[in-house]
């Protein structure tokens, strides 16, 4: 067995001094500092290694060179001051290599803008070409760079050559391969070199950048301009692969180095670099930039699966593996995310016995020599005919690495890689290995958070909008909710639809301002008061009026936006209320679209005693109401007008007899920035249209009497038999017998009949419920009207109306 051991970590600084003198004949200084600091990343297991220098005035220390993970991800700067408290500024003027621990990076402030990620840094004064820079590396975790790692980045300082930031930019003919664009007028000086490049003459060239950008590949085009565009990049290296249209063949591929350099003294800013052939570029696999490439990926991923197909692109192909597995260890299984290939006969019997889900789950005891490595620590290498278990032997048996994915505490899972012909095990390889090995085992740690906190984000989101959408009476309701793209915060928007009694039904949508765990809180909150508003009988804009004080009286400091309509589905018709929000767009039967016309009032919680006007609207069977959020119809690119006539034109070009697939078409346009909800209702109109009377019940000695004698002719005139009358007589003296003796004021008597069922119901002044009693003795006088209204019923309740209440029973005429 060959082990990355005390050995091969010996053997690391010999390894970096025969890598940094290869570069001494290298490219030009921008494309030969890439590769220097790219040494650290391989040889002295660092996530990010840059280099500051002096600015032209001297008194900033400005940032010239980079490679690694974006330096965002730890809140490094463009620029330090050089008299100011930074380990780059101290470095030099101390003179001195500084090694901090994240406690000692606590005192530096100016250096660390972020402290939920623990690292370690050092800074090295260099000593090389470029005197009076300094070496900056970070490394993931609280351990620190070892002995052969500060052995290794000292190497590394004393081989950087670093330009000062102004460097050649005035001066005579540029190099070959270099270019310098000003970036106020867009004109730009570029090398023989990059003209060959570009397939342009010298004297074809007209010295503008736009012809450049003419010559790129169209979908590499966004991502080029985001680079060249004023303004757009800070102080700083960057870095671009792009492709060029060539005139036969595919596109070539080239890449582009430069940094931003400030302007001042009547100067504009210029972004300087050099442009290069990036297959030429593309070494196999002793190419460190793919430890570049790579810890860009991971930077990037969000997920576990994310994570591990980054690992495999990266890996498998360059290292022309036969296959290869990353597992995420949990307790004492490896719980396998990715296999490549993944076909189970390309993988051990073993591993097909474990077979549980989508997945593998191969246990760490059935494989002791895997589970060795693991509390190692440490890469391990076994040539073809090592002797191993064959759950391991299997996977690899013309050569098996097994990397341990370090992360911060404790070991977050392995990555086995293998071949089915004898491999060849070179050293360049083996840092490979090793460097990947350790900013994978970061970014799976980071994943497995991201994904337990993106289910929890979408497991509370679910909890707050409705699971599920009522069956409504002459009309169909479709809801979508599209959240954002844009990190694991909690968004605002919500939707629902409220069923009402006489076959009224409310829909909702509404917006809270903000994306967080405050916005969707305020959310939950205002959708149970709307709806409980709605059920108590409200009009829509008594609603939406006290949602309104409801939200002022919570002091928050958020606000929101709604939209109410209530629809009337026996009529065909409908009130609706804006509160700041989006007007409905409507569908007509015949395909027209219209944004009706309406005077809206304010966002809620911003105004305590506002006005929210209802506007009418008429629904013809066929009708579609659309509600959304702006997420749907707002974007950098257009205003939200144009947005809603988009909208209303898609609207009027799709099929309502299919409102799910119309209300998925809507959203492939969304912009996931912000979340989007949409709310879909096609009205039908009811097959068959009830029957109803109404009768106050005055306060006098017979009132009872009257009204089961309005409820007898009722149901006459309704053509209901003498003999299914009894039952509704006794249910009426009942309910209005209570109304009477236990509440005061106003009492109403309704009838409702539709498809021979018929409902009645009592409506009164006083919100407490009737108790149907569990016992009743055989001398008491009173109690049994609720057990008798039971016994008689299909199904009865109550529901609060406008500050009372109303007890209701529906009764079966069949038969």
């Amino acid at each position: 067995m060959v082990s990355e051991g005390a050995a091969g970590r010996g053997t690391r600084t010999l390894r970096a001094e025969v890598a940094l003198k290869t570069l001494t004949d290298g490219p030009d200084a921008p494309e030969r500092l890439h590769s220097v600091l790219e040494q650290a990343l391989v040889f002295a297991g660092a996530t990010l290694a840059a280099v500051y220098a002096p600015g032209e005035d001297g008194d900033l220390l400005c940032l010239v060179g980079c490679a690694g993970v974006p330096r965002s991800l730890y809140g490094l700067r463009d620029t330090y001051d050089r008299s100011g408290r930074s380990p780059v500024a101290d470095a030099l003027r101390e003179g001195r290599p500084m090694w901090l621990h994240p406690e000692e990076l606590a005192a530096f402030a100016e250096s660390r803008r972020a402290p939920s990620r623990e690292y370690h840094l050092a800074a090295l004064p260099t000593h090389g070409d470029g005197g009076g820079a300094c070496l900056l590396a970070l490394g993931e975790g609280a351990q620190g760079f070892d002995a052969d790692d500060r052995k290794c980045l000292e190497l590394i300082a004393d081989a950087v050559a670093c330009p000062t930031p102004q460097e050649n930019v005035e001066t005579g003919e540029l190099p070959a391969g270099s270019f310098s664009l000003a970036m106020d007028t867009g004109r730009v000086e570029v090398g023989e070199e990059i003209l060959e490049l570009f397939g342009l003459a010298p004297d074809a060239f007209d010295g503008k950048v736009e012809t450049l950008l003419g010559l790129t590949v169209p979908e590499d085009l966004p991502s080029l301009m985001s680079v060249v565009e004023a303004g757009h990049m800070s102080i700083g290296e960057r870095e671009l692969e792009f492709r060029v249209l060539q005139p036969t063949g595919p596109p070539k591929w080239l890449r582009l180095r430069g940094r931003m350099l400030p302007g001042g003294d009547g100067r504009p800013a210029r972004l300087v670099g050099t442009v290069g052939d990036a297959s030429k570029l593309r070494s196999d696999v002793t190419d460190v930039a793919r430890v570049q490439r790579l810890a860009a990926a991971l930077a990037i991923a969000g997920t576990v699966r994310d994570v591990s197909q980054a690992v495999v692109s990266a890996l498998r192909g360059p290292l022309r593996a036969d296959r290869i597995a990353l597992a995420e260890l949990e307790g004492d299984r490896l719980v396998v995310t990715v296999l490549d290939p993944p076909e189970p006969e390309s993988w051990p019997e073993l591993w097909r016995m474990e077979w549980r889900s989508e997945w593998p789950d191969a246990p760490v005891r059935a494989m002791p020599t895997l589970g060795a490595a693991l509390r190692e620590g440490r890469a391990q290498i076994w040539p073809a005919g090592t002797a191993l278990e064959p759950a391991l032997a299997e996977v690899g048996p013309g050569g098996l690495a097994v990397l341990p994915l370090p992360g911060v505490g404790r070991m977050a899972g392995a990555c086995l890689i293998g071949w089915d012909a004898p491999h060849d095990f070179g050293p360049d390889e083996r840092a490979l290995l090793t460097a990947s090995a350790g900013l994978a085992g970061q970014a799976l740690m980071r994943a497995h958070a991201f994904d337990a906190e993106h289910e929890l984000v979408g497991m509370l989101q679910r909890q707050l909008l409705p699971r599920r959408l009522p069956k409504l009476p002459g009309a169909v309701a479709v809801a979508r909710y599209l959240p954002s793209t844009a990190g694991l915060e909690l968004g605002g928007d919500w939707y629902d639809v409220i069923p009402l009694p006489d076959n009224h039904v409310a829909l909702v949508i509404g917006d809270v301002q903000g994306h967080s765990a405050g916005a969707a809180t305020l959310m939950g909150q205002m959708r149970t008061a709307l709806r409980a508003y709605a059920v108590e009988g409200h009009p829509p804009d008594v609603v939406v009026s006290h949602a309104n004080r409801l939200l002022m009286d919570m002091e928050t400091d958020l606000f929101a936006t709604c939209a109410y309509v209530d629809v009337d589905l026996e009529e065909g018709s409908a009130w609706f209320v804006r509160a700041g929000h989006l007007p409905p767009v409507v569908r007509h039967p015949d395909g027209g679209t219209e944004i009706p016309e309406s005077e809206g009032g304010p966002p809620l919680g911003v105004v305590s005693q506002a006005d929210f006007p209802m506007s009418p609207l008429r629904l013809q069977p066929g009708t579609v109401l659309a509600l959304t959020t702006d997420g749907l119809v707002e974007s950098t690119e257009a205003d939200i007008d144009v947005g809603l006539d988009r909208l209303a034109h898609e609207l009027a070009v799709s099929d309502p007899a299919h409102l799910g697939l119309v209300a998925d078409a809507l959203l492939g346009n969304a912009r996931r920035s912000d979340d989007v909800a949409l709310l879909l209702m096609r009205y039908d109109g009811m097959a068959s249209l009830p029957q109803r009377e109404s009768w106050t019940v005055w306060r006098v000695p017979e009132a009872v009497r009257h009204a089961r004698r309005f409820s007898r002719r009722t149901l006459r005139t309704w053509g209901i038999e003498d003999d299914a009358m009894d039952a509704v007589l006794l249910v009426v003296s009942e309910l209005v017998t209570n109304a009477l003796v236990h509440t005061e004021g106003p009492v109403r008597l309704d009838l409702t009949l539709i498809n021979h069922r018929l409902r009645l119901a009592v409506a009164d002044s006083s919100p407490r419920t009737p108790v149907k009693p569990t016992s009743i003795g055989w001398e008491a006088t009173g109690g049994r009207g609720i057990l008798l209204v039971e016994a008689m019923s299909a199904a009865w309740g109550t529901v609060p109306v406008s500050g009372g209440k109303q007890v209701w029973s529906e009764i079966s005429l069949e038969g």
